[in-house]
């Protein structure tokens, strides 16, 4: 009876000790809500859309210590649409991210897979596109990534460990092309300073001949899909004082042979802010002025600008669900015409576009 009561135990104790060295969670977002756009193509629109604040999700994630401070994690996460069931993210299973990889405590992660790129870890989350406002809010065309249009495909990925609130990191994406490596890859490199409530980010993005294949670094069909190159530096800065967090981005984007244009080059600058008014009430607004060249055939070149700007009331009903409206206004002159907001179906027909949301948003 007594070595029965100690095998027991020690079954337990090793199921106990199996437990805590090894986990897999199973995570999601549900992203819902009614939209009403001025003009799309001259008409106005009444729409149930989902993912618009956040991207409709689910994952499963985990990790594996393998002693000596180093662990084994993936990362498997699945985009999708409420409304209709599709898949995201070009009708891909796991089309936001899927990498696997070893993390260290002390030297940093080191992924491979389909992945983030620096733009998007180190700047978007200084954005309000990327922090707590969704697509709406994002610069014109998604023109520098900070809202995630595309991701790397075939990358190798380092994240460095937490220095004293820096961080800093980089990733390659290969093209996976026998007969040409600079065919579609990508790079990028990025850091972050943080400390108490100032938090800072930068981080430059290159991508060569996008999409020109259909497995290599970037194959998602963005609004650049078919350049020659796109280049981006960005950078970002969020100060919290109190109840109120301030923050401004500035980005440049430089896409090279794109819609029988030479060159097009983006400038943007964005402003914005958010207020906890309660810890279930919070406010938010931003502003972005974006200036756009383009370079033309003929040796001329074309000029234009966007000015956009919008507010964002957020309602937590519990600590999982809450609901939230959008009001956003894009209006486009010169070469910058006609008006299209990121994330409506559609341009306008003219030189402006205002949408309406009012939403509701799930996590499990």
């Amino acid at each position: 009876m007594k070595k029965i009561i100690l095998a027991s135990a020690a079954l337990s104790l090793f199921s106990s000790m199996a437990q805590a060295q090894s986990s897999v969670t199973l995570y999601g977002l549900i992203d819902e809500g009614f939209d009403f756009t001025s003009n799309v193509g001259g008409e106005r629109a009444y729409q149930m859309v989902s993912g618009i604040a956040q991207g409709s999700r689910w994952g499963l994630k985990g990790t594996e210590d393998l002693g000596g401070g180093l662990s084994a994690i993936f990362q498997l996460e699945n985009g999708f649409d409420l409304n209709n069931g599709s898949l995201g993210q070009g009708n891909r299973m796991f089309g936001r991210q899927a990498y696997v990889g070893i993390s260290s405590a002390t030297a940093g992660t080191l992924t491979m897979g389909r992945q983030y790129d620096s733009v998007v870890d180190y700047v978007g989350p200084l954005t309000a596109n990327g922090s707590w406002g969704g697509q709406f809010f994002s610069h014109p065309f998604d023109n520098d990534n900070t809202d995630n249009s595309f991701r790397i495909n075939n990358s190798v990925k380092y994240t460095s460990h937490n220095y004293g609130g820096v961080q800093f990191g980089g990733l390659y994406g290969f093209s996976n092309d026998p007969g040409g490596t600079k065919t579609n890859r990508a790079w990028s490199a990025g850091g972050s300073y943080s400390n108490g409530p100032l938090n800072v980010g930068a981080a430059y993005l290159n991508v060569n001949k996008q999409a020109r294949t259909t497995f290599g670094a970037v194959t998602d069909g963005d609004p650049f899909a078919n350049a020659g190159w796109q280049r981006v530096a960005a950078a970002g800065v969020n100060f919290t004082m109190g109840l109120v967090t301030l923050g401004g981005v500035f980005s440049y984007t430089n896409v090279h042979n794109i819609l029988g244009f030479p060159s097009m080059i983006f400038q943007n600058y964005e402003v914005n802010a958010r207020y906890a008014v309660t810890p279930a009430l919070s406010l938010g607004a931003m502003y972005d002025y974006t200036h756009v060249r383009q370079g033309l055939e003929s040796g001329g070149v074309a000029k234009g600008h966007w000015h956009e700007g919008g507010a964002m009331a957020d309602y937590a009903l519990s600590k999982r669900t809450d609901l939230y409206a959008q009001v956003f206004y894009q209006q486009a002159t010169g070469a910058a015409g006609p008006a299209w907001i990121v994330g409506t179906t559609g341009a306008s027909s003219g030189d402006h576009q205002f949408v309406g949301r009012v939403g509701m948003r799930h996590r499990f």
